[in-house]
């Protein structure tokens, strides 16, 4: 069986609308920024489900949910929901699971926790718990055996490895090695017929082992006189005459041979050494031991038959450099047939290696699975994200607010542009994803869950974050094919990609019933890439053409100019450094030959400006980093005067991510 659903009700972040979680059998990520819920979610299933450390669970006041107007609740509740069970689970919870149909062959298990804070007559509070079964919450109480069937394993954030692989009482190891049912096989100590050859030693098990080493120890010339000194100066004049109390240095303590074996057991440990060279622990860092601290723990779950096998991390990357965060999780997902791991991370590299339907996405106080059933992505946009979504664009999950663009002068330039009018993307929290295409929908549909599960989503917060679209509308000037020397082909030739603002393939007739219908068919192209919006996805369409067009045509050509004109000079390829402090008097001289060159037409002017992109291919990004690095000299102490300058979709888009 697998845990397929929580629901949290009042808990910390979470109100009192519940919150869903979906989740399915393997490996499941939660993503999302800092303070979002997911240490809470890991919280609430462990609250729920209690631990394999035995790790006392108690309630604290800040678990009890504060809403806006600082009233904090006074109960919260939360519902663990597993699926999946085979005959022998079924039996063993008979008693508490709920059958699915008429012939008792499906069923689900519930269990509930409710807590409830109540006040004494002398004012002090305590809270009231309980655990039972049911859909409803009213079926069975749950006892503590039960819920022993029910324990899973947690290993905790920024962990110390070699503490927790340490020697002490109920150590992880100890645990370990208990599960092995051949840990205490061999033969048994007689003091009466002593051992006298390495074999018989080798024979004997761990418990003898034990009493043999405490027999060798007391035979000890120190430890026997240290013993006789302290029974018969201290121990002695300190006992009543009719007590029988005699003082005995032991190995490892015990009445029986269990006790034995677990006192030795819990002064083992587990250390790292080379295969090679036999070195010792201290040459290997806090990240191997991790290794090795997570290599037991999934041990212990594959050998323990009692406890679920639910392994929870928070933070698996703790210690961990990319590689080794790739072999973990690849090692994660080939025990996934038999272990369902839930972890909450940070790591992009994890994040872009998980499938996207392993993901749960947690940010403004919700989350919502993005499994195939909940999201608005597609088939085909599952395919796409598993191939192009990497390490570098995986970092949306983690956003407060998002920005997705189509290219790289985006990607340089707009952090430049928000942090000179006011809106630095570092302290507001957000990402810009740059996907290198026009595929803007395939990411942002990320964030849209589809019609029939939208109800996951909480009323008074009605999206996971807000994410900004920034794309182009790709129409370009009458004049632009004629001054870029590209051919205007027959209007019923399809394989062109670009369109004009009064272009052929729009308008139909020369009737008014004609450009009506131009009209809409262009309004129709323009604003093709929006008709998805909703849930915190917003589309900010280009008014004219493309970015850098736009930019030029709204105040921006000279600086646009300038850059591109710097870019060509120092292309990418060249081996030498960018000549950013150049003289900018032979550029500005050519713009204002440009603009008298063209009448003083500010179209034509700005499709010459673009031309030096479109046809002579200077690029992009370059151009870009020398706009960026000339609006900050230029700007940066006049934030009113650039934005005055900007594309109002620009502004829009960068208002809306941040405030």
């Amino acid at each position: 069986m697998y845990l397929s659903e929580i629901q949290i009700k009042n808990f910390r972040q979470f109100g009192d609308t519940a919150l869903i979680v979906k989740f399915q059998p393997g490996v499941i990520a939660l993503v999302g920024s800092n303070d979002s819920g997911k240490t809470a979610i890991i919280d609430a299933i462990r609250y729920v489900l209690s631990t394999r450390d035995h790790e006392y669970i108690y309630f604290k006041d800040d678990d009890f949910h504060i809403d806006q107007d600082g009233n904090q609740t006074r109960e919260f509740s939360i519902r663990c929901t597993f699926s999946g069970l085979s005959k022998t689970e079924a039996s063993r919870f008979v008693e508490f699971i709920t059958p699915l149909d008429n012939d008792f062959k499906l069923y689900k298990l519930y269990i509930t926790l409710a807590v409830v804070r109540k006040t004494r007559t002398n004012g002090k509070s305590w809270n009231d718990f309980k655990y039972t079964s049911g859909e409803d919450g009213e079926g069975q109480t749950f006892d503590t055996e039960a819920r022993q069937f029910l324990a899973c394993t947690y290993l905790r954030p920024l962990r110390d490895a070699e503490v927790e692989m340490s020697v002490g009482r109920n150590s992880r190891l100890s645990q370990v090695l208990q599960a092995y049912s051949t840990i205490n096989s061999g033969d048994k100590f007689d003091i009466d017929n002593l051992p006298t050859s390495e074999q018989e030693i080798e024979n004997l098990n761990l418990s003898s082992i034990a009493e043999f080493i405490t027999y060798l120890v007391n035979k000890n010339s120190g430890i026997a006189q240290a013993t006789d000194d302290i029974n018969k100066d201290y121990l002695n004049e300190l006992s009543l005459f009719s007590d029988d109390l005699i003082g005995r240095i032991n190995f490892a303590g015990g009445t029986d041979d269990k006790a034995r074996l677990r006192h030795i057991l819990e002064r083992l440990e587990l250390n790292l050494m080379s295969k090679t060279q036999h070195e010792e622990l201290g040459r290997y860092g806090l990240g191997s031991n991790n290794l090795l601290f997570i290599a037991c723990e999934l041990l212990l779950i594959s050998k323990d038959d009692e406890g679920l096998p639910l392994l929870l991390i928070e933070e698996p990357e703790a210690h961990l450099h990319p590689q080794r965060q790739l072999q973990l999780l690849n090692f994660l997902n080939s025990k996934s047939t038999s272990i369902q791991t839930i972890l909450s991370t940070h790591s992009p590299t994890l994040a872009s290696r998980i499938p996207v339907e392993n993901l749960v996405l947690v940010n403004n106080h919700q989350a919502y699975s993005l499994a195939k059933p909940y999201t608005g992505l597609t088939n085909g946009d599952y395919g796409f994200l598993s191939r192009f979504l990497d390490t570098t664009k995986s970092n949306l999950f983690f956003a407060h607010s998002l920005v997705i663009v189509e290219g790289d002068a985006e990607n340089i330039l707009l952090p430049t542009i928000a942090r000179l009018i006011g809106y630095d993307f570092a302290k507001y929290g957000v990402s810009i994803v740059n996907v290198g295409s026009v595929a803007l929908q395939r990411y942002s549909h990320i964030f849209q869950p589809n019609e029939d599960n939208r109800h996951q989503l909480d009323n008074k917060k009605p999206y996971i974050l807000k994410v900004a679209s920034i794309t182009d509308r790709d129409i370009m000037p009458d004049s632009a094919p004629e001054i870029l020397g590209w051919k205007q082909p027959d209007k019923n030739d399809s394989r062109r990609k670009w369109r004009t603002e009064n272009d052929p393939l729009f308008f139909e007739d020369g009737t008014d019933e004609g450009q009506d219908r131009y009209s809409e068919k262009r309004q129709k192209y323009a604003s093709r890439r929006v008709k998805d919006d909703g849930f915190g996805v917003q589309t900010f369409v280009s008014d004219h053409w493309t970015f850098e067009y736009d930019l030029a045509f709204s105040g921006l050509a000279k600086e646009v100019f300038i850059a591109a004109k710097r870019a060509q000079e120092n292309d990418s390829d060249s081996t030498r450094d960018p000549v950013r402090d150049e003289p900018e008097e032979k550029f500005v001289s050519d713009f204002e030959q440009l603009i008298h060159d063209c009448n003083d037409d500010q179209e034509k002017v700005m499709v010459n400006v673009y031309k030096l992109f479109a046809v002579e291919r200077v690029s992009k990004p370059l151009a870009a980093q020398y706009l960026a690095d000339q609006l900050q000299k230029e700007y940066s102490d006049t934030p009113d005067k650039l934005r005055q300058k900007l594309p109002a979709y620009l502004t829009k888009a960068i208002q809306y991510v941040c405030e």
